[in-house]
């Protein structure tokens, strides 16, 4: 298939996609299983939970004619859980027995925070691996920094004025420094693409503002019924002033869980479909950013209303939708492609057989 840099302003005529063969009943039976012996063992098997969650989502994600599998290895996992654990465990006792300590502590694990995150990062590219070639993640420390750190500082302190560009920084650090077989993945989002995806939630956010002083006013009269003068002289709290109160702060709460949302599958869209593999081929997203938000929200209140049960459901569903709407096209044919880049790339594979090192879990 042939793939051309115009095929990221349109869905492509020919590409090729992921699809998600799973299903909520298959996977409810491992699910199930994993919760049951993660209670019993107080927690130790909740890394061969992750394993075994992660390899049935992997193993039935297709891309081509091939599927993704995943190796990390459970005691990789627990060891890194027990490490984070342990540091908790004498981070407290230090901030109660000795509370300069506690604080140094606390500081040097603030240092560390982008140090964990690259090596989550590296962590699972080295572990994931699409026709036997392991990925791998390459980007260094100071990255890190600016690409988590600064770019949450800098889309706050503006207000969320810049966010597509800290949103830039991030997706150059986490897609650029991917690798497949050895070669490299390019990501060139423009900002003129970030701010087109970045104008409905600004919009929702600023109706978001006014709709929340509204509900605030309102909320604060209803409220009144609820003074405790006239509760000392017994009258009782009116329940459906309460009510009404929490119909009045629905709208506001949607409204904010969907912004979020939104502009994360906007992110996605322009992100990966403004990425070269090889400097060849083409990554493509086109997520419809309404139903994304739908999906996710509505998956939250199944799984709460089901009280967890439906918790598999939405898994499979949310892996459904995304596999859905990403593909990449490719320049040449695709069984010669993967065939250079498992002759090139194998040495990076093997090498990382038994050291892909320990997952933090951050």
């Amino acid at each position: 298939m042939e793939g051309s840099p115009q095929s990221h302003f349109g869905r492509p005529a020919e590409y090729t996609g992921h699809r998600f063969s799973g299903s909520a009943k298959e996977y409810f039976g491992i699910w199930i299983v994993n919760v049951l012996l993660t209670i019993v063992t107080l927690g130790i098997y909740s890394a061969w939970a992750k394993v075994r969650r992660n390899r049935y989502f992997y193993g039935n994600t297709k891309l081509a004619d091939s599927w993704f599998d995943y190796h990390a290895r459970p005691t990789q996992i627990l060891l890194g859980r027990i490490i984070v654990i342990g540091y908790l465990i004498i981070y407290n006792l230090l901030l109660h027995f000795l509370p300069i300590a506690g604080f140094i502590l606390a500081l040097v694990f603030l240092i560390a925070i982008p140090w964990l995150i690259l090596r989550g990062l590296r962590f699972t590219a080295r572990v994931t691996s699409y026709r036997n070639v392991r990925f791998d993640f390459v980007g260094g420390y100071w990255g890190a920094v600016r690409a988590f750190f600064l770019s949450s500082l800098v889309a706050v302190v503006t207000f969320g004025i810049l966010a597509p560009i800290a949103s830039r920084w991030t997706l150059r650090y986490t897609l650029g420094n991917l690798r497949y077989g050895g070669k490299a993945f390019s990501p060139e989002p423009t900002l003129g693409s970030l701010y087109s995806v970045w104008i409905l939630p600004a919009i929702l956010t600023v109706c978001g503002a006014f709709l929340l002083f509204v509900a605030a006013t309102i909320s604060s009269g209803l409220m009144a019924g609820l003074n405790p003068e006239h509760l000392a002289n017994g009258t009782p709290p009116d329940i459906s002033t309460i009510l009404l109160v929490y119909l009045v702060l629905l709208p506001v709460g949607l409204i904010y869980s969907a912004i979020g949302l939104l502009y994360t599958a906007g992110v996605r869209n322009v992100g990966f479909s403004a990425t070269t593999f090889d400097s060849r081929h083409y990554l493509y997203s086109d997520m419809p950013r309404w139903r994304y938000a739908w999906v996710v929200i509505s998956n939250l209140l199944v799984t709460l209303l089901t009280l967890g049960l439906m918790r598999p459901w939405a898994a499979v569903r949310l892996a459904r939708f995304h596999a859905d709407y990403t593909a990449i096209v490719f320049d040449g044919d695709v069984g010669e492609i993967f065939s250079d880049i498992k002759d090139t790339g194998s040495a990076v594979g093997s090498e990382f057989m038994d050291i892909e090192g320990i997952d933090f879990g951050f």
